[in-house]
């Protein structure tokens, strides 16, 4: 499996997520060339609050999240591809380069999450229901920082978006399910126990053998699993 694309962040990270999500383990090489690339990202021009940069091609094409919901806004795309990145490096266990690069990259978005917040109440949504879903990806790792205390917050919006058919307005919703896997805790499990009606539903809709098919059957399972 390629795993370094040297023209897109965003392939990438997909090449990454595909290795983390079906358990395929990596070898030592393509570990230490993935956290080298992805840290010479970090806070390049083109990177969000300085995280780590897309590619002049993910932002010309647009770039498709690892459950297959299309993003085309510049800034959402680098958001999204920063909190991803941070979120592999930190399942990579890097370096001391690479946990170098996050410490740097993590200061932008922890400054703009605290511009809203103060010390007694944090903030668990950031400007949108898909760029949300990114950052609880990289919460749920241990990223950023009051990483609990800003998930427990986050969810307790999500709930407010139950739009009573097992889904969430504003939320895409296989990649907050996916992201909703990845999180502890009873909130957590209160909110797939809320779609699980739905993903059984839905279940039976993905028997082909494509990728992002395939992607959203295992999630579906595992959901369901839970």
């Amino acid at each position: 499996m390629k795993v370094i694309h040297a023209n897109s962040l965003s392939a990438t990270i997909d090449a990454l997520n595909d290795a983390f999500f079906m358990g395929r383990s990596l070898s030592r090489g393509e570990r230490t060339e993935a956290v080298r690339w992805i840290s010479s990202r970090q806070g390049s021009k083109d990177s969000y609050r300085g995280m780590f940069a897309p590619t002049s091609l993910d932002y010309r094409r647009g770039i498709r999240l690892f459950t297959g919901e299309k993003v085309v806004s510049g800034a959402a795309i680098g958001h999204i591809l920063g909190e991803e990145a941070s979120r592999a490096l930190i399942l990579l266990n890097g370096s001391p380069v690479a946990r170098e690069a996050l410490k740097r990259s993590n200061r932008g978005m922890i400054k703009a999450l605290a511009s809203c917040e103060t010390r007694s109440r944090v903030r668990g949504f950031y400007c949108c229901g898909i760029c949300t879903a990114a950052l609880w990806r990289h919460l749920a790792v241990g990223g950023l920082n009051r990483s609990r205390e800003r998930l427990s917050a986050g969810l307790k919006v999500l709930k407010k978006y139950r739009d009573g058919t097992g889904k969430w307005r504003r939320f895409p919703f296989y990649y907050t399910l996916l992201a909703l896997s990845e999180i502890d805790g009873k909130q957590a499990l209160d909110e797939l126990h809320y779609v699980a009606p739905r993903c059984e539903r839905l279940l039976g809709r993905y028997r082909a053998k494509n990728k992002i098919a395939t992607r959203r059957r295992m999630l579906l399972q595992r959901i369901l699993a839970m």
